[in-house]
């Protein structure tokens, strides 16, 4: 009896232990800079331009005045403001295709480095593919990416900065757009990034970054716009200007970091470096276990291009997975947050909170996204991503229709504003606690390598048209509806949480093969690299030789993906 104590004592020791060493430094580094350099970006520029609203507007009045020598109309300001806000989607849609293309460009600068060095597995790679007609192209890290997406950040500051000294007001929307662009491709590639440095038993706390670096960047928008600090006439270029420092910090620390080890391992067919990344990224020296792993998908996707947008459509083998990722992330931006936004200051008025105040007052609504996506984060591996993204749902449809209640009766009693203040930031965390980062880390966990950046470029692209439609069709939708559009955006929530409780399976702590597995009776078609996986197992259950390099490779080579 004292015995099994004792070796339950020693497992939970050693769990402790491992859940420590999982957490390393430059696991913590690499996560940290590339959030801020990404999300954090993304965050703020969504909070950035309304504390400086009426000063723009004035800017852009002054301009027009000085160019045509009479005052700007009222309906055309209305239009350049509502494209100044908007262009940032349409930006990041952009920048979510465009996502590809970097990759290749990048990748010729890697493909002339292969001169002189003789024929190297990676160059194998490139023949047989031409041997059998594909465009097998060099693709370029995630780091690399990352890094050559800050070009995008510094010129987009620089250019909104010095707008109103230029005064040009073309220069602030056209820097909203770049911005836009360095959003779509932050929102692309971070979350793959992510996903494949990080251990199986944190990949889910570890993707929250994503999230909680999306709230910081919002709060610290809506904190630098305070007037005390640069909301303010004669300072607001600077909170533009502001940009250029996680820029230059991701730029300054991420370089030191290696790439990512399943990048290494799957599409340079580096094992070497691979094996060093993983010792980076883990803090420790034997990493067999998560290298053979890896090497499990490798022995089958060595010869696999990478898989396009179009294909990854027609897959029969990851049909739900991809319904499903549009699903999320259609949901992440329909479900009405957004419109929360523009009840925040007539509801704090309401319930007597002087105008002068409500600026400070709102800061506790990105105070409250930052605790809910830390909180996140923490109970993420413990609870999963199925509870957490069906009851944030099923939450804020609750307090959505709360919401409508308290708003079509905050005249009947004082107290009433209240209870509408408490509604609005039990949307907010009830959304940052799930729905807020778990899209991004489900599309990393869904595909395999090769498929991943195809799934990224729909999940990307789903999202921005989506945050854009929720921009142009609100005003008319709450014009219509009042106070009762808040039910139109519970039911949004109502049904993407009945769809994830029937087809969403739990992904903690699972490999992309049992993943796949979890969906393969809905698509009724079972994943072919998972057949030959297990082939090699049983090969080796039963005592016959594995396959050799090659066998497999012409394997390979005559399957279509």
């Amino acid at each position: 009896m004292k015995l099994h104590e004792k070796d339950r004592g020693e497992d939970k020791e050693s769990d402790s232990v491992k859940k420590k060493l999982d957490w390393s430094c430059s696991l913590l580094v690499a996560s940290l800079t590339g959030a801020f350099g990404s999300s954090f970006l993304y965050g703020y520029n969504l909070s950035v331009v309304n504390a400086p609203t009426p000063y723009i507007k004035a800017f852009y009045n002054e301009s027009w005045q000085r160019r045509h020598e009479h005052p700007i109309d009222p309906d055309t300001l209305t239009l350049l403001w509502s494209v100044t806000v908007s262009i940032f989607a349409i930006g990041g849609l952009v920048g979510t295709l465009m996502v590809k293309m970097i990759g290749k460009v990048l990748g010729s600068g890697v493909e002339a480095t292969w001169e002189g060095r003789g024929e190297t597995q990676c160059r194998r790679l490139t023949r047989l593919g031409s041997e059998k007609g594909e465009l097998v192209q060099v693709q370029v890290g995630r780091k690399r990416t990352l890094l050559a997406n800050n070009g995008f950040a510094i010129s987009a500051a620089l250019l909104m900065a010095c707008s109103l000294q230029a005064g040009a007001f073309e220069m602030l929307i056209v820097g909203r757009f770049i911005m836009g662009i360095n959003g779509g491709i932050a929102l692309s590639v971070l979350p793959m990034y992510l996903s494949e440095i990080s251990p199986k038993q944190i990949r889910g706390s570890l993707g929250q970054v994503t999230a909680i670096f999306i709230c910081i960047g919002v709060f610290t928008g809506q904190l630098l716009g305070l007037p005390e600090l640069l909301g303010k006439e004669s300072t607001w270029p600077y909170l533009f200007g502001v940009i250029v420092v996680p820029a230059v910090v991701q730029l300054l620390s991420l370089p030191f970091l290696p790439d990512s080890p399943c990048y290494l391992l799957l599409e340079k067919h580096n094992e070497a470096r691979a094996v060093k990344a993983f010792q980076t990224f883990l803090g420790k020296a034997d990493v067999s276990q998560e290298v053979e792993e890896v090497l499990a998908d490798s022995r089958v996707q060595r010869n696999i291009r990478l898989v396009s947008v179009l294909e990854l459509l027609r897959a029969p083998n990851v049909r739900w997975q991809v319904v499903t990722v549009i699903v999320t992330m259609a949901c992440y931006q329909l479900c009405g947050l957004n419109a929360i936004w523009f009840y925040t200051n007539s509801i704090f008025g309401n319930a007597g909170i002087p105008p002068a105040n409500i600026p400070y007052v709102t800061l506790s609504t990105g105070g409250v996204e930052t605790l809910a996506a830390i909180f996140s984060s923490l109970v993420i591996e413990r609870l999963g991503r199925r509870p957490l993204l069906i009851g944030g749902f099923g939450l804020m449809a609750l307090f959505f229709g709360t919401l409508t209640i308290t708003l079509t009766l905050q005249d009947r009693a004082h107290w009433v504003p209240y209870l509408s203040i408490v509604c609005i930031l039990a949307i907010i965390a009830s959304f940052c606690s799930g729905p807020g980062g778990i899209p991004f880390i489900l599309t990393g966990e869904f595909f395999q390598q090769s498929q991943r950046p195809a799934a990224f470029i729909i999940a990307g692209t789903v999202n921005w048209l989506s945050n854009f439609a929720v921009g142009l069709l609100f005003p008319f939708i709450q014009k219509s509806l009042d106070t009762y559009c808040f039910l139109v955006f519970a039911t949004i929530c109502i049904s993407g949480a009945s769809y994830l409780y029937f087809v969403l399976p739990e992904t903690k702590n699972r490999t992309h093969a049992e993943i796949s597995q979890a969906f393969s009776k809905r698509n009724k078609a079972y994943p072919p690299e998972e057949k030959i996986d297990s082939a090699v197992t049983d090969d080796k259950t039963n005592g016959r030789p594995e396959q050799d390099s090659s066998t497999l490779d012409n394997y390979v080579k005559n399957r279509i993906v």
